[in-house]
């Protein structure tokens, strides 16, 4: 059986930092279809790690993340990704209607109050591309 390689080309990934792991693993799976590669951070100092490789970050389209999570909060872990990665679009998923305050100043980042699956999917594809056309 012969088995191609397919070789990544960039701005295929999300990362999805997410600390609770039900909630993850649902988020993961609605993903997808999104993305040819949907890829899980425990928390924020994970997804920064996750980064710092060359490889991934040349692969990475969008990343997904929470407003509140344990540790270094929404906003702190935005602002130090985008230190790292200016270009690459952030979704901060938030229940708080004043979250989007924490987030100005800061560029390529949308505050989104979505619980429908169809519409987070429709959102991360929408900035997925977006950024392809941005790097094209």
């Amino acid at each position: 059986m012969v088995r191609l390689i397919r070789r990544r080309t960039s701005m295929e990934t999300i990362l999805l930092v997410d600390d609770n792991p039900l909630r993850a693993s649902l988020r993961k799976s609605l993903l997808e279809g999104s993305a040819p590669e949907v890829v899980r951070a425990l928390d924020a100092s994970e997804a920064l790690c996750l980064v710092e490789s060359p490889e991934f970050a040349q692969a990475l389209a969008l990343v997904i993340t929470g407003h509140v999570m344990t540790g270094i909060s929404g906003p702190e872990f935005v602002a130090e990704f985008r230190t790292r990665m200016p270009e690459v679009p952030v979704l901060v998923l938030s229940a708080a209607s004043n979250a989007e305050k924490e987030y100005q100043g800061i560029s390529g980042v949308l505050v989104s109050q979505t619980n429908s699956p169809d519409e987070l999917r429709t959102v991360a594809r929408r900035l997925i591309v977006s950024a392809q056309k941005r790097t094209a």
